[in-house]
């Protein structure tokens, strides 16, 4: 059974399921920066998933950056599967601009992270409906 690692429960929200991922958003506002999570119970590398799921991760997150590229305006995607803190696996979409707070070093660990006001969610959720398509369903 699926569950999500108590660390990423802790630093995202739940935004909602695509057919096999979970979108999580991560806590910090600095930058939009979204994490899949295949909703696969034991699942480590990309190598444990069978190649259906494999390449329904790879369509999940191509779809997914294209259009937070379009979106948010972005200069870059950043897109990593690390696991070197949190084993489950799990898929960085990260949207970079020229002139945010990181650019161009990567993001982990160079500015502590900002939270989210309830304020800047609610836009952001508004911003992402209509345009992740049908295949995805939102969180309640």
């Amino acid at each position: 059974m699926f569950a999500l690692d108590a660390r990423l429960e802790q630093d995202t929200y739940v935004l909602g399921d695509f057919p096999l991922c979970r979108l999580l958003l991560s806590r910090d506002a600095n930058y939009p920066w979204f994490i899949l999570v295949p909703r696969r119970a034991d699942v480590s590398e990309l190598f444990q998933l069978d190649d259906s799921d494999r390449q329904q991760l790879w369509n999940e997150t191509t779809a997914l950056a294209e259009t937070l590229k379009r979106c948010f305006a972005a200069d870059k995607m950043n897109v990593a599967t690390l696991g070197n803190v949190v084993s489950q696996l799990h898929m960085h979409v990260i949207v970079r601009r020229r002139g945010d707070v990181a650019w161009p070093a990567p993001v982990w660990g160079n500015k502590p992270a900002i939270e989210y006001s309830p304020a800047q969610l609610s836009t952001l959720r508004q911003q992402l409906h209509g345009v992740l398509g049908e295949d995805f369903q939102f969180a309640r």
